[in-house]
C-alpha cells in the first residue's frame, strides 16, 4: 500500500477502490511481513470494511503498538506477564479513530512495556529492518516502523518516552511525530514512565502525520494530563509559509570536530544534515548555530535512565500475577508475585527495575532521584531560552543508518553517546517533534529531527512539511538491501 492517506481518500471517495480491498490488501501484506520481519504481536484477519465518509481515514487500515488496550483484542505490551491478556476497555486515542471510521488490522511489536531502544526484547522476538535484515528497527516502536515502512498501511501508532517513535522512523525512512504531551491523551496506554509517556505516530508523510494526530488529539476526562487543543489544527496549516521563521543547531552535536575518532557513517550523516540546513535556507528559514553547555549535554543520558527506571518501576508494581496476567506459583501470594516477575519479565526489564528501585531508596533519592529531576529542569529551562529566539532545533538523529543485530560490528563510543540520545530532551520539556527522512548512507535511511516549543505543534509540522517537499523521501517504501 504505497499511497498516502491524502491519496487513498481520494481514490475511496471516487470509488476507484473499496475499503474491503484495502483491508485485504493490508491483512495480505501484514503476513508477509510478519514472516519476513516479525512486526506483530496480532494479525486482525477479522477485519472488516467501514463506511467511507468525508473524514480522510475512514475506510483506511491503520495499525496499533500492542501497548495501547484494544477491547477484547490481545494486549500485551509485548511481555510475557501479559501474554494472554485482553482488555475490557478500549484506550482513547484508539476509540477516537474507530469513530473516524479507520480500520485496525494488526497489534505490532515492542519493546517490552516500551522499554528498549532495539526492537529485540518483545516477547515474540527480534523485529528485522525492512531495508536490511540484518539491523535493528530501533524501539520501542519497531513493528510500527516496519509495517509502515514495508507499506502495510499508511500510518500505525507508536509512544515515545526517550525517541520510541522517532528513532524508530528514522532507520525505516518514514516521518516519526510526538505531538506536545498531552495533546494525545494516554488513557489506556500501558504506562512506561508517566511524565515522559508521549502517544504518537508514525507515517510515510508529515501530512499524513497532521491528519492522524488532528483525529486523535483533546482533552479526555480520563487522563488529567490532556489539555483542549481544539484551536490547533495541523493539517489545516501544515502547508503554510515558513519564509522568516528562525532555527537553530547545536555546535557541539552537529561539529564533526566535536568527535575524536569519527566513522565514515558519522562523517557522511553530519555532513548530509548539514546540506538540509541549506535547503531551509532557500526555503526561506534563518538557520543559525548555537553553542550548549557540553557538561549538561552530557548528563543527558544518566538523567532519562534515572527518572525513566525509577518512574517505571513505581508504575509496573501492579504487575504482580494476582491482579490479571499469568499467575505464579508459591505458596503464598508473595512467592506467587516473586515467581511471576522472576520469570515474566526479560533480563532488560529486570535491571530497569533493580535500577528504579534502587534510585528511590530513601537514602538514595536526593543523590539520584531528585538530582536527576534538577538536571531534568537545566536542560529544559536551556531549550525554553532558545525557544524564546528560535521557533525549532534541528538536528540530525543519531549517528547514521539502522545498527547491527549484531553489535560487534558497530563502533560505539562515549563520545557520541549524546548525538544518540538527544531525542530524550523533547520527552523531559513535553515539546512537540518529528523526525523525517533526510537522506541515504550505504542505501540505509538516515533522518532529520525537528523540535519546537510546547503547543506550537503547527510550526514544527510546517517546518518538516517544507523540507520535505524539497526532499525526494516522501512516502517511500522499504526496498531490502540485497
Amino acid at each position: 500500500m504505497n499511497q498516502t492517506i491524502e491519496e487513498l481518500h481520494e481514490l475511496l471517495k471516487e470509488k476507484k477502490i473499496t475499503s474491503q480491498e484495502l483491508v485485504q490488501e493490508s491483512l495480505k501484506k501484514s503476513h508477509e511481513v510478519q514472516e519476513k520481519y516479525n512486526a506483530f504481536v496480532t494479525i486482525l484477519d477479522e477485519a472488516k470494511a467501514t463506511e467511507i465518509t468525508d473524514n480522510p481515514l475512514s475506510g483506511i487500515p491503520f495499525g496499533i503498538k500492542d501497548n495501547y488496550s484494544t477491547k477484547g483484542i490481545l494486549s500485551t505490551g509485548s511481555s510475557n506477564t501479559l501474554k494472554d491478556y485482553i482488555p475490557i476497555f478500549t484506550a482513547t486515542a484508539v476509540e477516537k479513530l474507530l469513530s473516524a471510521g479507520a480500520i485496525p488490522v494488526n497489534k505490532t511489536v515492542l519493546d517490552e512495556f516500551g522499554m528498549g531502544g532495539t526492537g529485540t526484547s518483545g516477547h515474540t522476538g527480534v523485529v528485522l529492518n525492512p531495508w536490511d535484515s540484518t539491523r535493528m528497527c530501533a524501539g520501542s516502536s519497531a513493528g510500527s516502523a516496519c509495517a509502515v515502512a514495508s507499506g502495510v498501511y499508511p500510518y500505525a501508532l507508536g509512544s515515545d518516552t526517550g525517541d520510541s517513535i522517532r528513532k524508530p522512523a528514522a532507520y525505516c525512512g518514514i516521518v516519526g511525530y510526538k505531538p506536545t504531551y498531552g495533546m494525545i491523551s494516554r488513557y489506556g496506554v500501558f504506562p512506561f514512565a508517566s511524565s515522559l509517556d508521549h502517544c504518537g505516530v508514525l507515517t510515510r508523510s508529515v501530512a499524513d502525520a497532521a491528519i492522524v494526530v488532528d483525529n486523535m488529539k483533546g482533552i479526555d476526562p480520563q487522563d488529567m494530563t490532556s489539555w483542549d487543543s481544539k484551536d490547533l489544527h495541523l493539517y489545516e496549516h501544515v502547508k503554510d509559509d515558513v519564509k522568516g521563521l528562525h532555527c537553530c543547531y547545536i555546535k557541539e552535536l552537529c561539529n564533526i570536530e566535536s568527535y575524536p575518532n569519527p566513522t565514515e557513517e558519522l562523517k557522511s550523516h553530519l555532513e548530509n544534515f548539514k546540506n538540509k540546513l541549506e535547503l531551509c535556507k532557500e526555503l526561506g528559514i534563518e538557520v543559525e548555530e548555537v553553542s550548549v553547555d557540553s557538561a549538561l549535554l552530557e548528563a543527558l543520558p544518566s538523567v532519562y535512565v534515572a527518572i525513566s527506571c525509577a518512574e517505571a518501576t513505581s508504575n509496573m508494581s501492579n504487575l504482580t500475577g494476582l491482579i490479571f496476567g499469568p499467575r505464579g506459583e508459591g505458596n503464598n501470594v508473595f512467592e506467587m508475585m516473586m515467581n511471576h516477575r522472576t520469570h515474566g519479565f526479560s533480563p532488560l526489564i529486570k535491571r530497569r527495575f533493580v535500577i528504579g528501585s534502587y534510585i528511590l531508596q530513601k537514602e538514595n533519592q536526593e543523590r539520584y532521584f531528585k538530582n536527576a529531576q534538577r538536571v531534568r529542569r537545566l536542560l529544559v529551562d536551556t531549550w525554553k531560552k532558545l525557544f524564546e529566539t528560535y521557533d525549532a532545533v534541528i538536528l540530525p538523529v543519531g549517528t547514521g543508518p539502522a545498527k547491527h543485530l549484531d553489535g560487534d560490528k558497530d563502533i560505539l563510543s562515549h563520545d557520541t553517546e549524546v548525538l544518540e540520545e538527544h531525542l530524550q530532551i523533547g520527552n523531559f520539556g513535553g515539546f512537540p517533534s518529528i523526525t523525517l527522512p533526510d537522506g541515504f548512507i550505504n542505501n540505509l535511511p538516515v533522518a532529520l529531527n525537528i523540535t519546537g516549543n510546547c503547543y506550537n505543534d503547527e510550526t514544527v509540522l510546517k517546518i518538516a512539511y517544507a523540507l520535505e517537499s524539497k526532499m525526494n523521501y516522501k512516502n517511500q517504501i522499504a526496498k531490502e538491501v540485497e
